[in-house]
């Protein structure tokens, strides 16, 4: 999984997200929660009657006030780091190597209206590992799940796919499991059993596809289903999650 094919990318994902350092101009220097710079990677979008970025964008510091969580979730840093930077001054920003998981997915047809260039047909929203989207409920700098990220919008953002629950299972697909239960997937963590009762400690491995889209399944994706649940179980699926995220697997 690269920058140069974006779209693959589903709720649960655990990603390693990269970005070479490049040069930028720092445009105001730290204050208390935030160091500005002009942005090496996006052009500004002149055809706003109303709205005109002005080329920068401003990276969370933590100054121990009520940014210290977004800064967490920032993913973007600075070389040398924002206290020792000062206006006009020339340093580096990407992101090192990131351990992140995906919290949700939107794409934009058409694509999202930015006052920068190119605009985007994708957002992905990510936590870096030891962070759950529970902590941040209505935080004011983040996307109420997470961190935002524009794959394919010029930013050269690499991605290493390190894990995927459920690899073979699509939303919306009912299954049956090992113990005789039917189930409703919405993702690796948003399970629905069709008798009422609580969900428990999740499905029984292995799983038998039943429907697909509202349509009885193939028998090569009944296969895969099989295939990708013939080993294992549920709750060694959370914890090999959990162990790579440090954080809590939430709908």
């Amino acid at each position: 999984m690269t920058d140069a094919d974006p779209g693959d990318f589903r709720i649960g994902d655990v990603l390693s997200v990269s970005c070479p350092f490049t040069p930028a101009r720092v445009e105001r220097g730290m204050t208390l929660d935030s160091v500005s710079v002009r942005w090496p990677w996006w052009e500004i979008d002149t055809s706003h009657a109303f709205q005109r970025w002005n080329g920068m964008v401003a990276l969370g510091v933590d100054s121990g006030g009520h940014a210290a969580r977004a800064v967490e979730a920032e993913l973007f840093r600075t070389d040398p780091p924002p206290e020792r930077l000062r206006a006009g001054d020339v340093c580096r920003v990407g992101v090192p190597p990131t351990v992140v998981h995906v919290t949700a997915v939107d794409h934009h047809d058409p694509p999202l209206e930015t006052v920068w260039l190119p605009h985007p047909h994708l957002t992905v929203t990510v936590l870096r590992r030891g962070l759950s989207s529970c902590e941040f409920p209505d935080e004011r700098d983040l996307d109420g799940a997470g961190y935002t990220l524009h794959p394919g919008d010029g930013i050269p953002f690499t991605f290493e796919l390190l894990m995927r629950p459920y690899a073979s299972l699509r939303p919306g697909d009912e299954v049956a499991d090992a113990a005789g239960r039917a189930w409703r997937f919405d993702g690796p963590w948003d399970w629905s059993a069709f008798d009422g009762e609580p969900p428990g400690t999740g499905p029984e491995w292995p799983l038998r596809l039943l429907t697909r889209a509202g349509t009885p399944c193939s028998v090569q994706e009944a296969a895969a289903v099989s295939a990708g649940t013939a080993t294992g179980s549920h709750q060694e699926t959370v914890r090999d999650w959990m162990s790579l995220t440090d954080a809590s697997p939430t709908p």
